[in-house]
Order: C-alpha cells, then sequence, then structure tokens
C-alpha cells in the first residue's frame, strides 16, 4: 500500500520503518527540514535499537522516503498517519495544536480521485476522531472552495457520484510502544487496537496489519521473530473506545508501578523486602510481575502526559479520578527518596559530590522526558552538592537540552565514581548490573550507593565494603 506517516518523531518513525520493511511505499513527512535531511540519509535522530538498520534497509530497497512536502505526500497515498506530539499543556491537557494543522492540511491537500483513510496514531484526548473529521472535512471544503455547502442538501461529490463524507475516513489506531524495544512491540504486539465507524477503515487497516496480524513476513535480524508468536489479536471497536484503550493502558501501568513503589515505603518500615514482596504477589496470575519495579518512580513522555490528560478529561465531565491523582502524587514523591537516603548515610549534602548513574528515563533509549534524574540532579544542586553524571547514551543529549544544569559529564563508570561521596543509580541500564565494585570503592571518597532501581544484589554490595541503599529493602 501507499502510506503517508506526518510526523518523522518517535513514534512515526518507527511506525513508518516497520511499516516499509513489510513491503509498503512509505513517505514520512515532518516540518523539521534539517530532519529529514538527515533521515534521508540514513540517520535517525533517536536512539532505538534496531533503528537506524531498519531505516537504512527501507531506503535502499526504495520502500522508505522522507519529505517536507506535505501535500503531495498526501495525494499519492492511500492510508495517511497522523503521528504528530500532542505534548501537556500547564493545565494538564494535551496540546492538540499540531494534530489541528495536521488535519486541516490533509483535508486542503485530498483530490477527488479516491477514497483515503486518515488514522489516529497520536495519543489524543476521546473525541478527538469526530474532531479530526470535522477538520478534515473543513479543509476539504476550502480546498475545493465550496465551504457555503456545509449542509446535506448540498454535499461534495466525487466524479464517480460518491458523497464527499466519502472521500475519506476517520480511523483511531493507537501505539503500545515501549521506548527501547519499539521495533519488537511493532512487529509482535500484545494486541492490534483499530477504532472506526465503518467497515472500510477497519478492512483497510486489517490489510495493511496483515503480515503482523498472520506473522507472515520475514523479520528484520535486529528483530527476530520469539518463539512460539504465531499470531496478532485485533481488538475492533469505536474511535471513543479505541481513544480510551490507550489511556486506561498507561493509566493501569503507571499505576502498578506506584503502587509497587507505595508498597516498598511500608516495606522499609515494617522490615519487609519489595523484591520478596512483589515476588510473592506478582505470582498471581490475576496481578503478573511485570511493571511492579520499585525505585525512583516512572517518566518519559507517555505516562505523564497521558494521565493528566486523563484527569482532565475526567473533570469536563464532572468526575474527580482521586486513583489516577494518587498515582501521580506518589510518583512525585518517589523521586524525593534518592535524597533522604542520601541525608541518612552522608548527613551533610551541601559540599558532597555525588554521581549519577543513568540519565534517560529507562534503558536503551537517550529520551529526557520526564525522566526523574533531572529533578534528582536539580535538587541536589539546589542542596550545594557537586552532581556528576554518566549515562551510556544520553549524556550528549543531556548536555544539550539542559544547558542549565551545571552536570559534570562523565565518559565511563570509573571516571563518574572519581572523588565522589556517593552514586546513585538512576537508570537500570545493564552495565550497571555488573558493577566493578571494588575498583569503584578505590576511586571514591567514601563508599556510599543509592540503588534507585534494586539491581544490585545488597549483600554483595556490603561486602565490597558499601553503605548500600535500595527502594524497599
Amino acid at each position: 500500500m501507499n502510506v503517508c506517516v506526518i510526523g518523522a518523531g518517535y513514534v512515526g518513525l518507527v511506525t513508518g520503518s516497520c511499516l516499509a520493511h513489510l513491503g509498503n511505499n512509505v513517505i514520512c513527512v515532518d516540518i523539521d527540514e534539517q530532519k529529514i535531511r538527515a533521515l534521508s540519509d540514513g540517520r535517525s535522530p533517536i536512539y532505538e535499537p534496531g533503528l537506524d538498520q531498519l531505516l537504512q534497509t527501507g531506503l535502499q530497497r526504495g520502500y522508505l522516503r522522507f519529505s517536507t512536502e506535505l501535500a503531495s505526500s498526501i495525494r499519492e497515498s492511500e492510508i495517511i498517519f497522523i503521528a504528530v506530539g500532542t505534548p501537556p499543556l500547564s493545565n494538564g491537557k494535551a496540546d492538540l495544536s499540531y494534530v489541528k494543522t495536521v488535519a486541516q492540511e490533509i483535508g486542503r491537500a485530498l483530490d477527488l480521485k479516491h477514497r483515503r483513510l486518515v488514522v489516529n496514531k497520536s495519543t489524543v484526548p476521546i473525541g478527538s476522531g469526530n474532531w479530526v473529521e470535522m477538520l478534515v472535512k473543513e479543509g476539504l471544503n476550502e480546498n475545493l472552495s465550496l465551504a457555503k455547502q456545509e449542509d446535506a442538501s448540498h454535499p461534495i461529490r466525487r466524479q464517480d457520484g460518491t458523497k464527499g463524507e466519502e472521500i475519506f475516513m476517520v480511523a483511531s489506531n493507537p501505539e503500545f510502544l515501549r521506548e527501547g524495544s519499539a521495533i519488537v512491540d511493532t512487529f509482535y504486539p500484545d494486541r492490534i487496537v483499530i477504532g472506526a465507524t465503518n467497515n472500510f477503515a477497519t478492512e483497510r487497516l486489517r490489510a495493511l496489519y496483515e503480515p503482523i496480524i498472520e506473522q507472515t513476513f520475514t523479520p528484520p535480524p535486529s528483530a527476530p521473530r520469539p518463539a512460539g508468536f504465531t499470531a496478532v489479536p485485533v481488538v475492533t471497536t469505536d474511535l471513543a473506545s479505541a481513544e480510551m484503550i490507550k489511556y486506561a493502558a498507561n493509566a493501569f501501568l503507571a499505576t502498578k508501578i506506584s503502587f509497587a513503589n507505595e508498597i516498598a515505603n511500608i516495606c522499609e518500615r515494617v522490615g519487609a523486602d519489595i523484591k520478596e514482596v512483589v515476588r510473592g504477589f506478582g505470582l498471581d496470575g490475576r496481578i503478573g510481575p511485570r511493571f511492579l519495579n520499585a525505585g525512583v518512580g516512572w517518566g518519559g513522555s507517555c505516562f505523564g502526559k497521558d494521565i493528566s490528560a486523563l484527569i482532565d478529561i475526567a473533570a469536563e465531565y464532572g468526575y474527580d479520578p482521586s486513583l489516577l491523582r494518587s498515582t501521580v502524587e506518589v510518583n512525585k514523591r518517589q523521586r524525593h527518596v534518592p535524597l533522604y537516603k542520601l541525608q541518612e548515610t552522608l548527613k551533610i549534602i551541601k559540599g558532597k559530590t555525588i554521581g549519577l548513574l543513568g540519565l534517560a528515563f529507562k534503558p536503551e533509549t537517550d529520551d529526557l522526558r520526564d525522566a526523574p534524574s533531572l529533578e534528582i540532579a536539580r535538587q541536589l544542586l539546589e542542596m550545594g552538592a557537586r552532581v556528576k553524571a554518566y549515562d551510556p547514551i544520553a549524556n550528549e543529549l543531556c548536555c544539550r537540552q539542559h544547558p542549565d544544569l551545571k552536570i559534570e559529564y562523565a565518559g565511563n563508570v570509573q571516571d563518574l565514581a572519581l572523588d565522589c561521596d556517593a552514586l546513585v543509580i538512576v537508570t537500570e541500564w545493564e552495565e550497571f548490573r555488573y558493577l566493578d565494585l571494588n575498583r569503584i570503592g578505590e576511586l571514591m571518597r567514601s563508599k556510599v550507593l543509592i540503588d534507585g532501581r534494586n539491581v544490585l544484589d545488597p549483600d554483595a554490595v556490603n561486602a565490597a565494603g558499601f553503605k548500600y541503599r535500595g527502594v524497599g529493602r
């Protein structure tokens, strides 16, 4: 199929590259000319395992292109994905200005040659499918100079007699990508959700995803098919329900993490170990072990934004979602935990050197959006500490995006440890699970290790002469 993906950010770029691997003709559109030039040369602006290889293969095979020309890209496509950002506003609402602009431009670019499917891939509030349909119609009417013919007695018609409202259809197809494993999540998803009001939209999306649904495609080397993975469930529903599924999924996952952190804080007070507690109750089939890792809290571009938007949506309808508010509050409080543990062990923070192991909000990505590390660093600096940091991927990006943070960036763990009074594990990168504790201890001024992700064995750390503090342990 001929596919246009509008927005070459995280979701758009991954979606476009994966669809091109399936043999579709994909053109990704973005207004950032510098980004488009880099992508056209096979250089990804984001770090995601396997993406560079997929991007370069798509370009070489001729199935993947990049452009800043929106109108011509739309006209040559059958399916048009809206994958632009919906960042949070200061009041918690989702900023839909990019979606609005793109929807209107789609309408202005449509011709009457054949029917198109417009798909919301961006995470948007409930009811946005109908809103996008309205905006596309407005642009279409403007394009055809028929703005006055908005009532049913003056329908827009194609040359074959099809009514104007059938020139395009709108569907919702939310993404469920985890940064660090987005390629795998695209090719081997837990489910595909399609929200639509007509069979045409549902059938077109099913046809597009058929190689994934039936698992008939050849996997890329960077994302081999999991053993025993044979088919993908498809959830077909209405627009509003599809939009709510995305919000509900992220809200529930964030709530699981906050719940684990709440239990961890109680564990510390009563002498229990959260790792053992989670191992015990996570085996319950009704609960499951995933997203129950206690630590310094969740971050990233999705959870906080989506929960805030869902709280705002509920408020519009006169409902106070107290559980969701508590989820956010627990997460905010959890980011202070490393500071309390540093005060407990060092007593005085002012004048001390603290090293942060990890900056990205999670491993296998360089994404710093709402990263706990940034808040921890700011708090330490305000308390008069000297802050050093090392991240395998995100050092350069953090320095560029946050020049106000007076962080000293280290090139490796040993450079970080030099002259530090304490180390704090903030991101659970795999290499941090295998620290050379004896060597690190020799380089530090005092041997204090705050394990903000509970990735180390407390006995091993204590045996190396460190004062160890985990979360809920």
